[in-house]
């Protein structure tokens, strides 16, 4: 699949009678890394979480709005959910592989989306390793427990395993703060690789790491989004003054 971009229309959100998500509307470019930020309860996840229909598993929550991708509205009630989080992937806060041996947690998604020759998935397993900077340390251990590998190599397998069913678009929310700064260095090259083949978008708390690593960044505050622009611009010269005081640490 090519890199493509998403959009979000008008998109509202509500826990019960809450409105977590307020009329957000944005543009999501092919092959770029976007940032949401914004002080915890801004309603940057729950947001991440719409672009692939995530929050369906959570009782009680209802949307509006409309979010884009190919010409569609992933949104509509005819759409297959299991397709769509094949061509947006998800990679969470917290490390979470597979009870399974390394080879095992990627060949599980091409392998229940049809492909079942061996040469083919182990093709399709040493390039997800590679391309996520794993396959040097894990190439003689591919049958060994994913468990046994240190925190950060368990992220980088998980953003393997998610990227091996070829995605469109990759989300990833705080992908690195249970990490060690080395991990998290690790994860931050990564991204970047990433970006040559993937629209990437990202919820992080860590300022220094939004400017390392975006091209756009969207702060969020209350559920709105106060400011959407190049990362550059949002750290050096915002428009807005909630978002200066926020980036200049004066709240959240």
């Amino acid at each position: 699949m090519q890199a493509t971009g998403m959009s979000a229309n008008n998109l509202s959100v509500f826990y019960g009678e809450k409105e977590a998500i307020k009329s957000v509307s944005l543009e999501f470019a092919p092959r770029e890394v976007t940032a949401l930020i914004g002080p915890s309860g801004c309603g940057k996840s729950t947001f991440l979480r719409s672009l692939n229909r995530m929050n369906d598993t959570i009782g009680g929550v209802r949307t509006k709005g409309e979010i884009w991708i190919d010409g569609e509205n992933i949104n509509d009630p005819g759409v297959d959910v299991v397709l769509l989080r094949q061509k947006i992937g998800m990679v969470w806060q917290r490390p979470n592989p597979f009870h399974k041996s390394i080879y095992e947690n990627i060949a599980f998604g091409p392998r229940y989306h049809g492909i079942r020759k061996k040469k083919q998935l182990d093709a399709i397993v040493e390039e997800c390793l590679r391309k996520s900077a794993l396959w040097e340390e894990t190439k003689d251990r591919l049958h060994s427990s994913a468990l046994a590998l240190s925190g950060g190599q368990q992220q980088r397998l998980c953003i393997a395993r998610s990227i091996a069913v070829q995605p469109k678009v990759i989300l990833m929310d705080e992908p690195a703060s249970a990490l060690d700064p080395v991990s998290t260095a690790k994860v931050e090259e990564l991204i970047a690789e990433l970006k040559k083949d993937f629209s990437i978008i990202i919820v992080t708390h860590n300022m220094h790491q939004a400017a390392r690593v975006s091209d756009k960044t969207a702060f969020f505050y209350m559920g709105k989004v106060v400011e959407y622009d190049k990362t550059d611009k949002i750290f050096t010269n915002p428009s807005e003054k909630a978002t200066d005081d926020y980036i200049s640490g004066r709240f959240g």
